[in-house]
């Protein structure tokens, strides 16, 4: 392998690296996204509530991980536009995202949530001037880089034109790679707050596999 082609540990580390520098971004004068998450989450479980939780797309992939982990927890958590999707009420909640600030799907449901009493919990990038904000009960500013605000410019360290032209997380990956690291964080989190130990999360696991 020649000395110009990163090894794979190389780029799993600058990849890790890049979403861990996430974190120690500052989100002031906004709490941090962790904080914001498991105190909500946990309010709807003290209350009985239901978790409802849509992203589009690849974002859409990390809130679906989310809410498999969520049910593990013991909370009854339903993914939008699933065939068993309760309705929403005044004691849910729902988490929906929108890293580049608003899709339509996304603005659509979650003022369809308000309009039922329900709380929205909206994860962005964008949290200045995102659609989706004016319709959310809590915001959480997950400071990464989505299509938004890819221009291209490349992730690497080098001065090359290739690594100019085809960044490492190329479009909103950085914002999704965030997503899955802050939900691993919330779920370990959650699981303290709510008193689950990991038999009793595990005990919950399908055996339909």
């Amino acid at each position: 392998m020649g000395s110009e082609t990163p090894s794979m540990s190389s780029l799993a580390s600058q990849i890790c690296n890049h979403i861990a520098s996430i974190f120690a971004t500052p989100t002031d004068p906004r709490p941090p996204p962790l904080d914001l998450m498991v105190t909500t989450l946990t309010s709807t479980a003290a209350q009985n509530g239901r978790v409802f939780l849509y992203g589009v797309g690849r974002e859409g992939l990390m809130l679906k991980a989310l809410c498999m982990r969520l049910s593990h927890l013991g909370i009854s958590t339903h993914f939008v536009f699933d065939m068993t999707a309760p309705p929403i009420t005044s004691n849910d909640l729902l988490v929906a995202s929108a890293g580049p600030g608003g899709f339509s799907t996304v603005d659509a449901l979650c003022s369809l949530a308000r309009s039922h009493g329900a709380t929205v919990l909206l994860l962005t990038a964008q949290p200045e001037t995102g659609s989706c904000v004016k319709h959310a009960s809590v915001v959480c500013f997950v400071p990464a880089q989505t299509m938004a605000d890819d221009k291209g410019d490349g992730d690497g360290d080098g001065d090359g034109e290739e690594e100019k032209s085809r960044p490492l997380m190329p479009m909103g990956s950085v914002y999704e790679g965030a997503l899955f690291v802050l939900f691993e964080m919330v779920v370990y989190k959650l699981g303290e707050a709510l008193g689950q130990s990991p038999e009793a999360i595990r005990s919950r696991h399908t055996n339909l596999e």
